[in-house]
C-alpha cells in the first residue's frame, strides 16, 4: 500500500486530506511542521513513497526541507501544495526537486489524479537492462543507478530519466516539448522551462561531462559525447 505523508501547518487540511487519501487505498501520515516532518522521514524504518508538502510554514519552509532531502540523498517523490502561485514560486519548486506543484485552493479530485501520476512515474521501467556507457559516464537501467569514474551520482528521478532519455537518443536533438511528453505525465501541467531548469542542475552534477548535454535554439537538447 502505498504511503502518503502530509506536512502542513494548517491541521485541519492535514486531516482532511488523510481521511480522502486513506479512503482511497492510501496509507497516511501527517505531520505540521517541516522540522516534526524531517525527524519523522529521519527515524528508523520510516519510509514514504510521496510527499504532500506545503511551501509556507513557520521557520523551515517547505522548499528548504526538499532542499535538505535531496542533499542528503532522499529522492522521495513531492508535490507542494501551496498559495504561492507564481511562475517564480513553481520554477524555485521544480528547481529544488519537486515532482509536482498544486496551488490552492485545490479540489481532492485533483490532488487525487496528481498523487496516482506522481506514484505511476515514480517507478522506472526495469525492461531494459544495457547498460550505456559514454566515456567515464555509466548509466544502469536495470537499477535506476549513474555513476561517473565509477562513482555514483545521486539524480532525482527527472533528472535521470532525462538523462537516459537523451543518451538513448545521442546525437538526436529532443524538443523540450518531447521531453515533456517523454519524463512528464500527460495530465501535469508544466512549462517548458521546467525542462531548462533540470537539465541546468543535471549540467551540474556530471561536472565536465555535462558539456556533452548541448542545446540549439528552435531544435531542443542533445547528448554528444
Amino acid at each position: 500500500m502505498p504511503r502518503i505523508f502530509v506536512v502542513d501547518d494548517e491541521q485541519d487540511l492535514c486531516e482532511i486530506l488523510r481521511f480522502n487519501l486513506e479512503s482511497n487505498g492510501f496509507e497516511v501520515s501527517t505531520a505540521n511542521s517541516a522540522e516534526e516532518a524531517l525527524r519523522v522521514i529521519h527515524a528508523d524504518g520510516e519510509s514514504f513513497h510521496l510527499l504532500l508538502l506545503d511551501v509556507m510554514m513557520e521557520q523551515m519552509s517547505g522548499f528548504e526541507l526538499v532542499r535538505q532531502l535531496r542533499a542528503e540523498g532522499n529522492d522521495v517523490p513531492v508535490i507542494f501544495l501551496t498559495a504561492r502561485t507564481t511562475d517564480n514560486d513553481q520554477l524555485e519548486g521544480f528547481g529544488v526537486g519537486a515532482d509536482d506543484y498544486i496551488n490552492k485552493p485545490f479540489s481532492f479530485s485533483t490532488v487525487l489524479a496528481r498523487v496516482k501520476a506522481v506514484l505511476k512515474r515514480s517507478s522506472v521501467p526495469q525492461s531494459d537492462s544495457e547498460d550505456f556507457r559514454v566515456g567515464s559516464l555509466r548509466i544502469s537501467p536495470s537499477s535506476a543507478m549513474v555513476s561517473m569514474a565509477g562513482e555514483p551520482l545521486t539524480l532525482t528521478k527527472k533528472e535521470y530519466q532525462i538523462l537516459l532519455l537523451l543518451v538513448q537518443n545521442k546525437g538526436q536533438f529532443l524538443s523540450r516539448e518531447q521531453i515533456l511528453e517523454q519524463v512528464w505525465d500527460e495530465d501535469i501541467c508544466v512549462g517548458d522551462r521546467s525542462v531548462d531548469v533540470h537539465i541546468a542542475r543535471l549540467r551540474k552534477k556530471l561536472g565536465p561531462q555535462g558539456s556533452a548535454i548541448i542545446s540549439r535554439i528552435g531544435f531542443g537538447y542533445a547528448f554528444q559525447s
